[in-house]
């Protein structure tokens, strides 16, 4: 019995393919890309794609978003007459380097695939949060430092076991799974309060306001 075709969540789509969560479910919506289930259950609603699809979307959102719908479908159509062709004649004025789209999208998948391996939640470690298997090392939290400017080399001093590489897994990952509801609490996180000091910020009318550090 063959193996089911993989397939990619609108998440795992837009962190594989770099193209935004919104602009992943915009694709959809107006059937610029076909979908498919999960699962067999006939609940389960049809938002995955399949490689060819994350091949479409990669393209749609690259050139074919600046085509009308006629060319960009006949650009779609070439590429599956031709699916091992390295470029892709899509009318007298466009030419499709397809082999590099599929090269660059080939890599997003075995990074995803090598942060899958490495990331998990471990009972009893960071309250349940992903960490990198073997540490304590936040996945989550690496990945929002780094969204929010932090140096490379602080965070690789911050953590001893930390690499480059877990943190580039950390951004890819933490894209394709993200997360729902509110954020945790910091004691939720497996983080503690080190030290509390009360700081008066200028204008505000209450007394003191309070500045804490975590660790974890």
């Amino acid at each position: 019995m063959p193996a089911a075709a993989r397939v990619y969540t609108p998440a795992e789509a837009a962190a594989v393919s770099q193209i935004g969560i919104k602009a992943v479910h915009n694709a959809i919506d107006k059937k610029i890309v076909d979908t498919v289930s999960r699962s067999p259950a006939k609940s389960v609603r049809r938002r995955a794609l399949t490689g060819e699809g994350l091949l479409r979307l990669k393209l749609w959102y690259g050139v074919g978003s600046t085509l009308a719908a006629e060319r960009r479908q006949r650009l779609f159509d070439a590429i599956k007459a031709e699916p091992a062709a390295k470029t892709v004649r899509a009318d007298d004025l466009l030419i499709v380097d397809v082999a590099e789209a599929r090269k660059q999208l080939n890599a997003r998948i075995r990074d995803l695939d090598e942060a899958e391996a490495m990331i998990g939640r471990v009972k009893g470690v960071m309250g349940g949060e992903p960490v990198f298997k073997g540490t304590r090392i936040p996945v989550r939290t690496i990945a929002a430092m780094v969204a929010q400017g932090a140096d490379e080399a602080d965070l690789l001093e911050g953590y001893p076991s930390l690499t480059a590489r877990m943190i580039e897994l950390a951004k890819i990952w933490t894209a394709a799974h993200p997360t729902r509801g509110r954020p945790k609490r910091l004691s939720d996180q497996g983080l503690k309060i080190t030290s509390s000091k009360r700081t008066p910020l200028k204008g505000d009318p209450r007394p003191s306001a309070r500045k804490t550090g975590v660790s974890a």
